[in-house]
């Protein structure tokens, strides 16, 4: 436990990020792989785009690295293209 009342509220709003992060995380790859399963069956034109902005969202929030959601988007439209 924490020794300092400034301590403790740091180690309140950590738990409260991490459960923020993690569940931001849950939703990226839920969203993913419901792009994949459209995709699969030759529906991924309108499933990009919500994929994206789940991807966007969670940049802007800090969840995951701008880059890192740059890079997921462009692999899966490259992906969707190579299908088509």
């Amino acid at each position: 436990m924490a020794n300092h009342v400034s301590a403790a509220k740091r180690a309140k709003q950590n738990a409260k990020r991490r459960e923020l992060n993690r569940a931001g995380r849950a939703a990226n790859r839920t969203a993913i792989k419901k792009f994949q399963s459209a995709a699969a069956a030759g529906e991924g034109e309108a499933a990009l785009p919500a994929v994206m902005a789940q991807l966007a969202g969670s940049a802007a929030k800090g969840v995951i690295p701008r880059k890192r959601a740059s890079r997921k988007i462009a692999r899966l439209a490259k992906a969707l293209a190579k299908a088509d």
